[in-house]
């Protein structure tokens, strides 16, 4: 398996080290990368010889959210165009989330947009002290909606909102607090945090994991065809609003928008 945006390597005992490699563009979701990772993880679940997949990215940051060559495309693009380029994301997500493989993520630097999101589909997520987060998209006029239902899943709706919204830059400890991450530790430590993660499941049957895995996700907030649509929708919509094309050409200028 090879992708123009990963990088991946196994070891001996079956764990998988995914990582996003485009360090010079920040590890931005572009679409090839999205491609890249719906296909990672659909294949990586299909392996009987993954037991465990670890995600991170190479360079400064683990993600810097969207790409600002796609949000271009969006600003031209129909309505049907960008369902359809939401329906993409969207499905990485899903395709992410529903891996039927442990998926521990290892933060560093910062996760910002569909950054946060992915870090909130692992299984668990290990940041780096000194990692920022941001749903930074209602600062551009647009709303964090293909990654909500996972960022609500994993945080609740009541600590969700104290970040969802705002735009504002949180640290790695606050992450902690709010529930997006389970351990903060110094960044030299960080590998040996994601060992401890890792090593208990490969004392486990592979099955019985994933197993226990869906059942979790079964027995949790609901994440069904409808609600992913509903996302796809709202985001539809806020791109026909009167805000985010002001927004994002906004940022595309290096300029304020009205509401700044």
């Amino acid at each position: 398996m090879s992708w123009q945006t990963l990088d991946l390597r196994r070891d001996p005992r079956g764990v998988a080290y995914l990582t996003l490699n485009v360090p010079d563009r920040r590890n931005v979701l572009s679409p090839a990368m999205i491609a890249d990772l719906t296909d990672a993880a659909r294949s990586l679940g299909r392996d009987p010889a993954v037991r465990v997949v670890v995600l991170s990215g190479a360079g400064p940051v683990f993600c810097a959210g969207g790409d600002l060559d796609w949000m271009k495309t969006q600003i031209e693009a129909d309505r049907p165009q960008r369902l359809r380029e939401a329906r993409k994301l969207a499905d990485m997500l899903r395709a992410l989330n529903e891996l039927p493989k442990p998926l521990i993520g290892r933060l560093h630097g910062g996760a910002f947009g569909g950054g946060v999101g992915m870090a909130a589909v692992c299984d668990a997520a290990i940041a780096a002290q000194g990692t920022k987060f941001c749903f930074s998209e209602t600062r551009l006029g647009i709303i964090p909606a293909t990654i909500g239902p996972y960022v609500l899943a994993r945080m609740g709706e009541g600590r969700a909102r104290r970040v969802f919204m705002s735009a504002r830059i949180f640290q790695a400890d606050e992450a902690e607090a709010l529930g997006l991450v389970a351990r903060v530790v110094e960044e030299p430590a960080l590998d040996a945090a994601i060992e401890a993660e890792v090593v208990p499941y490969l004392s486990c049957a592979p099955l019985a994991v994933a197993g226990a895995k869906a059942l979790a996700r079964a027995l949790g907030p609901r994440i069904d065809d409808a609600v992913i649509d509903d996302s796809i929708r709202r985001l539809a919509d806020i791109w026909e609003g009167p805000e985010a094309i002001q927004g994002i050409r906004a940022f595309l200028e290096k300029r304020p928008p009205s509401w700044q």
